[in-house]
């Protein structure tokens, strides 16, 4: 009977008024949020398949018009494209790899409190966090290290985030100290501690930093226009970055040449976001499953 009672009294204020009046109002604003971000990557997609003109003429709203593939086929049978696409796989594997070593073993030694100079370390990166030197000492020092038009000025700049390192140590103070007492009670000395017992048990944080500098490293151009001049050794999204520039330039003509520069510009644009970011968004689902558990549990308090 107890029971009963207290089934009925959890039923009525599930079904009560002000309950449904707040998860309408709720669902309603989650609604609205996630169409402003669904709608325009919805958009660049069905702008990507439909005719040049319906886009230009804003016929293309909830639906692909006179679907065609042309924008595709442009950017596909294009050899830069694909070279891009190979340089910028070799960039982002190298990055992602290197950045992980150093930032899981800097984020462990940073969590450790009997580290010597501890204090002076964290002082050390998080002044660099608000501090530059700029564009041009920046430029300095990849040119007096020799670096410039080579892979490495591309990958070793990014290689480590003070904001992922912090999160990353902030993760490994999260962990039971005492299990690590219990593994060197054993015998376990530091490198086996960390290789045998932390390193398995942060699969997260790992996973969401690889995520991290993988897209990072995969969206950038700007060191790369700055540092390379080799066209062969172009990523991806400045390879993109070019046929855009040179698709928009008019060098004069008749005006039906122009307005094809046009329509095939602002058609490239849309296939060129898809042709970028697909590779992106094909990983993601590889690491959704640590994802969540590893921001939240490595994030800055």
């Amino acid at each position: 009977m107890e029971n009963r009672s207290v089934n009925v009294i959890k039923k009525k204020k599930k079904d009560s008024r002000s309950d449904r009046i707040f998860y309408t109002i709720d669902m309603a604003i989650l609604l609205i949020m996630a169409a402003i971000v669904i709608y325009p990557l919805y958009f660049i997609i069905i702008a990507s398949i439909s005719d040049a003109d319906a886009v230009l003429g804003g016929r293309v709203f909830l639906y692909p018009v006179d679907i065609t593939l042309a924008g595709y086929g442009k950017i596909i049978e294009r050899a830069d494209v694909w070279r891009g696409y190979l340089n910028t796989i070799i960039y982002t594997v190298l990055t992602t790899v290197i950045a992980l070593f150093i930032t899981v073993l800097a984020g462990w030694a940073l969590s450790r409190k009997k580290l010597p100079f501890r204090r002076f370390f964290m002082v050390f990166f998080i002044i660099t966090m608000f501090f530059g030197g700029g564009l041009i000492p920046f430029y300095n020092v990849v040119s007096g290290l020799g670096l410039l038009n080579s892979v490495w000025a591309i990958v070793l700049p990014s290689v480590l985030s003070v904001w992922n390192l912090f999160m990353t140590k902030t993760f490994f103070e999260g962990m039971s100290e005492s299990m690590i007492e219990a593994a060197e009670i054993d015998g376990a000395g530091h490198t086996a501690t960390f290789v045998y017992i932390v390193l398995p048990l942060s699969k997260a944080i790992m996973a969401v930093m690889a995520l991290y500098y993988a897209v990072g490293q995969w969206n950038s151009y700007f060191n790369a226009m700055i540092f390379l001049k080799d066209e062969e050794k172009y990523p991806l999204q400045l390879v993109l970055r070019e046929i855009l520039i040179a698709s928009e330039t008019t060098t004069g003509g008749s005006g039906e040449t122009i307005l094809e520069q046009y329509r095939l510009a602002n058609q490239l644009k849309y296939v060129s976001v898809i042709i970028s970011s697909l590779p992106v968004i094909m990983l993601y689902p590889f690491v959704q499953k640590h994802f969540a558990q590893g921001v939240m549990i490595g994030a800055l308090k």
